[in-house]
C-alpha cells in the first residue's frame, strides 16, 4: 500500500470512528424530569428555565403545554414533552381539525426553537377514565395525522402514559399480561407505537408495589440496594434474576406486549419516584428512602444494564417529579414526590458518587464512614478483613509504603476501607455500619498524603494520574451532566466536524499539492 493510500485508509478509519461515537452518544439513555405546576408560587416560566439550566436538567416533561415554558424554553437544549389534558380528549378524539389546531399552536407554533420531542397524549387514560378509552386511539390518530401535515412526525413521538395497573400477575415477569378487557385499545396502541417507532409509556412505581405488597417484597429490591443472592427475586419459569423491583416491572411489560406478538417497541418510564414524607399510614415515605431510590436508580440507567430479559436495552426515565406539589390533596405523600421545593431549595441531596454529578446538589453533602473509637482490635481486624474481601473496598493505599500505610494500626486501615466501601456505595444509610465498627462524620479524615476516597480532593488526584471513562475529575471521561450522558472527546473542546474538515484539508494539501 504506497503512502497516499495508507493515508487514506486511516483518516476513513478516523472519520468512521469519530462518526460512530457521535451515533453511541446520541442513543444514550437519559433521566428527565416531570414537572408539576401545582405549587404555591411556581417560578415564573423564564425564571424556571435558567433553573433547569443551571441544573443542567436537559429533558422535562409537562402535564399541558404551557405557552410561557414553551416560549421560555425557546433556543435551549432541553427536550420537552408536552401533554393533551385529559380533559380535552374528548374534542381532539371527536374532530380531525380540532386535532390539526391543537398542533398547530402547542407544538408547530414553538418547533423547532423549542425541542419539542413528545407528545403524551392524556394520563393513565384507561385506568382514571375508562369512560374515555373509546376516544384514546381516535385523538392520537388525529394528532398523528397533523403531525404529518406538518413534516414533524419523524421528528416528535406521540404515546400515552399508562398505569402499571393495566398490567395482571406482575411477578413473576414471564407470566404478565395485560388486563383483557383492555386488550382491544392495547393491540391499536402497540401497532401504532411499532408503525410510528413511538415508545410504549408506563408509569411504574416501586413505591406502590412494596407498600402493596409488604411482607413479600422486600425495601432493599424496591430501593435498588445491595442484595446477597438469596434475596434476588427468580422467575421460575426463565430463571432470571431480579435484584430490583423497576426491572422486574420493566419485564413484565415487555412479556406481556410480547403475548400480543408485539416484540420491537421500547418502554419508556413516563414517571417513577418515590415520596420524601408521608402520614401514620405511610411510613417508607422518608428522605432517606426517596434520596436512596432516586439516586440508585439514576446510577442504574446510566449503567446501561437494561433488565435481566432485555439486557440490551435502557429505559429513558423521567423522574416524578422536579418540585413538591404542595396544592395536591391528600394523602401527604402526594405533596412530596419533589426533588426540590417550590422556592427552588433541595428536598434532599442526591447521591450518585461515582457517576460525575447530579443537579450540582452533591459537592456540599462530605461525608465519611471511619472505625468507631474505644473498639476491640479483634471486631476491628474482622469488619476490615471483609471489607477488603467480599465488600471489595479499595485497600491499595494501606498496603506497605502507600500514601495511607500509615499509622500503621488496625483502626486506622479499617478507617480507610470502610470509607472506601461507603463511598463506593454512594454513601447510603446502612452502607456505613459494619456490625456497629463504623460510624458516619462530616470531620475529613485526610491526613498528609493520605486522601480519603471521600474528600474532595481525591478528584483533583484522580484526575492528574488517571485517564479513564470511570472517573470523577479531569478531562477525558464520560460523565453525567444533569441527566444525561455526554462523551468528551479525547481532542479536547474542538467540535469534531471543525476537526474533521481540518483533516481533509491537511489530506487534499498532502495529496495533490
Amino acid at each position: 500500500m504506497d503512502n497516499h493510500n495508507l493515508v487514506l485508509f486511516f483518516l476513513l478509519l478516523f472519520i468512521s470512528s469519530e462518526i460512530r461515537a457521535q451515533q453511541q452518544d446520541k442513543d444514550e439513555p437519559f433521566v428527565g424530569v416531570n414537572i408539576g405546576t401545582d405549587v404555591t408560587n411556581l417560578l415564573p416560566a423564564a425564571d424556571l428555565v435558567a433553573f433547569l439550566q443551571l441544573q443542567k436538567i436537559t429533558h422535562v416533561r409537562l402535564y399541558d403545554a404551557d405557552g410561557d415554558i414553551l416560549r421560555a424554553l425557546a433556543k435551549t437544549k432541553i427536550r420537552v414533552i408536552v401533554s393533551v389534558p385529559n380533559n380535552q380528549l374528548l374534542a381532539i378524539g371527536s374532530s380531525n381539525a380540532t386535532a390539526a389546531t391543537w398542533i398547530g399552536r402547542n407544538v408547530a407554533a414553538y418547533y423547532p426553537e423549542t425541542l419539542i420531542s413528545g407528545v403524551a397524549v392524556g394520563d393513565e387514560v384507561l385506568t382514571t377514565i375508562p369512560t374515555s378509552a373509546p376516544l384514546l386511539m381516535p385523538a392520537i390518530e388525529s394528532l398523528y395525522s397533523a403531525l404529518v401535515a406538518a413534516n414533524l412526525h419523524t421528528k416528535i413521538k406521540i404515546s400515552t402514559p399508562n398505569s402499571a395497573s393495566i398490567i395482571l400477575d406482575p411477578f413473576p415477569p414471564s407470566q404478565a399480561f395485560f388486563n383483557q378487557s383492555l386488550t382491544p385499545v392495547l393491540t391499536q396502541l402497540l401497532q401504532f407505537c411499532s408503525r410510528t417507532q413511538s415508545p410504549l409509556m408506563m408509569n411504574l412505581y416501586p413505591y406502590y408495589v412494596f407498600m402493596q405488597n409488604k411482607g413479600v417484597v422486600p425495601l432493599e429490591n424496591s430501593l435498588f440496594k445491595p442484595l446477597t443472592p438469596s434475596k434476588e427475586m427468580v422467575d421460575p419459569n426463565t430463571l432470571l434474576h431480579y435484584t430490583n423491583v423497576l426491572d422486574a416491572m420493566l419485564d413484565s411489560v415487555y412479556f406481556s406486549m410480547k403475548n400480543l406478538n408485539v416484540t420491537d417497541v421500547v418502554v419508556l418510564v413516563s414517571e417513577t419516584g418515590w415520596p420524601s414524607k408521608g402520614d401514620s399510614k405511610e411510613p417508607y415515605a422518608t428522605i432517606d428512602n426517596a434520596d436512596t431510590y432516586n439516586s440508585n436508580l439514576i446510577k442504574h440507567v446510566f449503567d446501561r444494564s437494561g433488565t435481566p430479559l432485555h439486557p440490551e436495552i435502557t429505559s429513558n426515565v423521567y423522574l416524578y417529579e422536579l418540585f413538591n406539589e404542595d396544592l395536591r390533596s391528600p394523602p401527604i405523600s402526594e405533596a412530596n414526590w419533589g426533588l426540590f421545593y417550590g422556592n427552588s431549595t433541595p428536598v434532599y441531596l442526591l447521591h450518585i458518587s461515582g457517576s460525575g454529578s447530579f443537579l450540582a446538589n452533591d459537592t456540599t453533602n462530605r461525608t465519611y464512614c471511619v472505625a468507631v473509637d474505644g473498639l476491640d482490635g479483634k471486631t476491628l481486624q474482622t469488619a476490615l478483613d471483609w471489607a477488603c474481601g467480599p465488600g471489595r473496598a479499595n485497600c491499595s493505599e494501606i498496603q506497605p509504603g502507600q500514601s495511607c500505610y500509615q499509622p500503621n494500626n488496625v483502626k486506622g486501615h479499617a478507617s480507610y476501607a470502610f470509607d472506601s466501601y461507603y463511598q463506593k456505595q454512594g454513601k447510603f444509610a446502612g452502607s456505613c455500619d459494619f456490625k456497629g465498627a463504623a460510624m458516619i462524620t462530616t470531620t475529613d479524615p485526610s491526613h498528609g498524603s493520605c486522601i480519603f476516597p471521600g474528600s474532595k480532593s481525591v478528584s483533583n488526584k484522580t484526575s492528574q494520574v488517571v485517564n479513564s471513562t470511570h472517573v470523577s475529575g479531569g478531562g477525558g471521561r464520560v460523565r453525567i451532566g444533569s441527566f444525561h450522558l455526554t462523551t468528551i472527546s479525547a481532542f479536547g473542546n474542538y467540535d469534531v466536524h471543525q476537526l474533521l474538515y481540518g483533516v481533509v484539508c491537511c489530506l487534499f494539501y498532502y495529496l495533490f499539492l
